[in-house]
């Protein structure tokens, strides 16, 4: 017997931080928790499942109108048609409370009831679901204390959606411990919320199989579903990789790269390096350069021109499914090597390297940057507003890290008759 567990489908939620630029892809980012929807109801229909199973968010909360609920009629439709059922719950964001818009739903799907967990038997493949949806946005009791017992001779699935312990990220909504889980003696607990993938074995198979789709830069990586075969007493879980365009988190240390050209094509090779994964689909792709490097001044206040170098690069790749999201310059500086010559700072320079490192010591010098500062901070120009760190250091007067990155920057640039 096999099932499909998925979770926080999250239907209609719109993807975030593509939408600012001219490149970005305006239809699947406006698709994309659709698609991997059909390609969850593709997959179930190919593995010929005995049913699926949504542990809590299929929706983002109230629907703008109702083809939301129109389009996930129509996919659970398919799934009827093959006489394959789907047991939902209401999560934290389909609450009873969050929903305004509804449609009826078609007989194969069976929602858990909200006021008390309940239980319902597949006697044709003797197995047991157990569950309870929210009827409030914050349920914040441990619902899984009152799930039933297992039934007897059956496979027992709990299904929950919980923060379950330790994910401070999450609100604490239905908290309860894997040690309950596993002492509730069920096969297998089908949980949602928590957006990453989780497995624990014992007792009870426990998973969480993640968001079906990433929807933005912090919910990077593969997601999708799983897919459970259940041989007598073996349960086995394999991850379904259903998300149609994917977030990547791509950090290139620069302690090597004396020169922008240098960091530039050392990008170019992570980037094809990320594609030799699943490269059929489409990623938005947020690039950190790291490390201590003498170019830290050369690299500092320019993420203009390397997200540019980098949109170079994902020319010279070629690849039309590559987008970029963000370039961020998190370098330290280093020292330089004495050995290169054209790293060697002029007399001038090393005066001025030794007024900056004073500068940054000096009480009544940072007062007067701070007054100078505070007027402008509000009015810089868009592509200034990139450099992050500067702008945070300078809001929150911290004026002595403010020079400290600043001053390899300025004496970089003049090194090189900027």
């Amino acid at each position: 017997m096999k099932f499909i567990h998925a979770a926080d489908i999250h239907l209609d939620s719109p993807l975030h931080g593509l939408s600012a630029y001219a490149d970005a892809p305006a239809a699947q980012l406006r698709n994309a928790t659709r698609e991997a929807l059909r390609l969850l109801v593709d997959r179930a229909l190919e593995e010929e499942v005995a049913f699926v199973v949504i542990a809590g968010d299929l929706y983002d909360g109230d629907w703008k109108d109702h083809n939301t609920g129109i389009f996930f009629g129509q996919q659970m439709g398919r799934l009827r048609k093959a006489g394959i059922r789907v047991f939902a719950l209401w999560g934290n964001h389909d609450a009873e409370s969050e929903m305004t818009k509804k449609l009826t739903l078609p007989d194969n799907v069976i929602v858990f009831n909200h006021r008390k967990p309940e239980t319902h038997r597949l006697d044709e493949f003797n197995v047991a679901l157990h569950g309870q949806s929210f009827r409030d946005k914050a349920v914040t009791d441990n619902l899984a204390v009152n799930y039933p017992p297992p039934v007897p001779g059956y496979y027992n699935i709990g299904v929950l959606h919980t923060a379950l312990e330790g994910y401070t990220a999450h609100a604490t909504y239905a908290p309860c411990t894997r040690a309950e889980l596993h002492a509730k003696g069920y096969d297998y607990w089908a949980l949602g919320h928590v957006h990453e993938f989780q497995q624990w074995s014992g007792p009870s198979t426990i998973v969480f199989p993640g968001n079906l789709q990433g929807r933005h830069i912090r919910e990077t990586g593969r997601r999708g579903a799983v897919l459970v075969s259940v041989d007598g007493a073996r349960t086995e879980v394999e991850r379904l990789y259903l998300d149609v365009l994917r977030w990547e988190a791509v950090r290139v240390d620069a302690s090597d790269c004396l020169s922008i050209a240098d960091l530039s094509r050392k990008i170019g090779a992570a980037l094809e390096a990320l594609l030799s994964v699943d490269a059929h689909v489409p990623r938005a792709v947020r690039v950190t350069v790291t490390g201590k490097t003498p170019a830290h001044g050369l690299f500092f206040g320019r993420a203009t021109q390397l997200r540019a170098e980098v949109l170079n690069q994902i020319g010279i790749i070629g690849n039309d499914k590559l987008w970029l999201e963000k370039v961020k310059v998190e370098t330290e500086t280093a020292a330089a090597d004495p050995s290169a010559a054209h790293h060697e700072p002029l007399e001038a320079l090393a005066d001025l390297k030794q007024i900056l490192e004073a500068a940054a010591q000096d009480p009544e010098f940072l007062a007067l940057l701070e007054r100078d500062l505070r007027p402008f901070v509000g009015k810089v120009r868009s592509e200034v507003k990139e450099e992050a760190r500067l702008l945070d250091f300078a809001r929150e007067a911290k004026l002595a890290a403010l020079v400290e990155q600043v001053g390899p920057a300025l004496l970089a640039r003049l090194s090189t008759g900027e």
